[in-house]
């Protein structure tokens, strides 16, 4: 466990790229989990002179110029509220966290690919209803034949999830680097200290 001292240490002379903002969405809520919604320092302090940003939280890294020295926001909240997409965009990366980067088939974690569950080749659409994820072993070994042929069923159905299911997807992966200041805004859930 790091020390405090070592940490604060750290933040006040770390390069200002190692410095980004969590963006919070006008309710204090995360734009997205994952990936977490980060901007560079540059942005962040641009939105901040725009006024288009509150900062909520500091770095205790300073940025200066000849005339001017400012510490650097880790977070920041919109002033404008942005609305979430319902219906999130069909893509590799949404589908494996709708699936939690899990083979729907094996539970494996690695080499993921996905899979039509109803095969193309047999009139199967590349749609949320039909495209599963699949480690490459157990997609290989169903091939083009429908589940019940292959006698492999995926875990769960194949749906078209909301963005709400896939931010909740996306809390269950917290990101590699997590300053203390973020904690606040993105674990709601976990429990607190006496």
């Amino acid at each position: 466990m790091d020390h405090p001292d070592v940490l604060d240490r750290l933040d006040r002379v770390a390069s200002p790229e190692a410095c980004p903002a969590l963006v919070l969405n006008a309710d204090y809520t995360p734009l997205s989990y994952f990936p977490l919604s980060l901007w560079g320092w540059q942005d962040a302090i641009k939105a901040v002179f725009l006024e288009r940003v509150d900062v909520v939280a500091l770095y205790d890294r300073e940025i200066r110029s000849p005339s001017f020295a400012m510490r650097l926001p880790s977070v920041v909240a919109l002033r404008q509220y942005v609305k979430p997409s319902t219906n999130p965009a069909f893509t590799r990366f949404n589908l494996f966290l709708r699936d939690r980067f899990t083979c729907q088939y094996c539970g494996s974690r690695e080499d993921l690919t996905f899979d039509h569950v109803i095969p193309r080749a047999r009139g199967g659409r590349t749609t949320w209803l039909n495209v599963t994820t699949a480690c490459a072993p157990c997609n290989l070994r169903k091939g083009g034949r429908t589940p019940a042929e292959a006698q492999m069923f995926p875990r769960q159905r194949p749906f078209q999830p909301t963005s709400h299911q896939l931010q909740e997807n996306g809390r269950a992966f917290p990101p590699h680097h997590c300053h203390e200041t973020w904690r606040d805004f993105l674990y709601w859930d976990v429990e607190l200290d006496p």
